[in-house]
């Protein structure tokens, strides 16, 4: 092989690294993550409140998603504030999402969105009941950053209202 021909392919495989670790870092990701106070709760609503807490997002607008399993219990209460015991109340359960498009500060989205609860589907009380919503429940609880590609499972939340 010619010493002309070996810096040839010299110059080759150092252009191809180039590329490779160019290619490389775009391709990483863009360091967001959340961080310890990114966490659910259930609010008075019924509603599956998320707290975000997310760093290395840059300045541009972080759009978000959540996706659940959730369970919502409506029953009918009659005017003593009581839950006559009739079969006049329904569970409904399906998967939920939400999202958010939020605006980080230096870098970092510290905000809240909330979704659900599941409605009531229909169900009705009779006359002198009034319908509430008495129990919800959300488990495979994923908020997923879907400008930076970043996800984190919650914790499973329930409250109840009522007792039935």
């Amino acid at each position: 092989m010619s010493m002309a021909f070996r810096r040839v392919l010299a110059g080759l495989a150092a252009a191809v690294a180039a590329c490779a670790a160019t290619t490389g870092v775009q391709a990483s990701t863009s360091g967001a993550h959340f961080m310890h106070d990114t966490t659910d709760s259930v609010n008075s609503s019924g509603a599956l409140v998320i707290s975000i807490d997310e760093s290395g997002v840059g300045n541009a607008t972080v759009d978000y998603g959540v996706t659940t399993s959730a369970s919502a219990t409506y029953a009918c209460i009659n005017g003593g504030g009581n839950h006559p015991k009739a079969a006049n109340k329904a569970t409904f359960s399906a998967s939920l999402t939400g999202g958010a498009s939020l605006s980080p500060i230096n870098g970092r989205v510290m905000a809240s969105f909330s979704t659900g609860p599941l409605s009531a589907d229909g169900f009705s009380c009779p006359g002198g009941q009034t319908l509430v919503l008495a129990a919800v429940s959300y488990s495979n609880v994923v908020l997923t950053d879907t400008t930076n590609g970043v996800s984190i499972t919650l914790s499973n939340r329930s409250a109840t209202f009522f007792n039935v």
